[in-house]
């Protein structure tokens, strides 16, 4: 098995139902574009409020994928 090389970005997913359907969704959308995604680390979770109430769930996303030179 040869060494690879992994590269890491940060996304943020939204929801307005939850911070788990937040993380796949930017997960999701990074794989449209994205190969070889490898590892989703979940760094940071918050809420949007308007007037009180919770509209929308937030996730920020670390996300690593295999790195090609090629």
């Amino acid at each position: 098995m040869a060494d690879s090389v992994y590269k890491v970005i940060e996304l943020v997913g939204t929801s307005e139902k939850s911070w788990e359907d937040a993380a796949k969704t930017a997960v999701e959308a990074a794989g449209k574009s994205l190969k070889n995604l490898r590892i989703a680390e979940i760094s940071k979770l918050d809420m949007k409020v308007d007037d009180g109430k919770v509209t929308a769930y937030r996730a920020r996303v670390s996300l690593s994928f295999k790195y090609e030179t090629d």
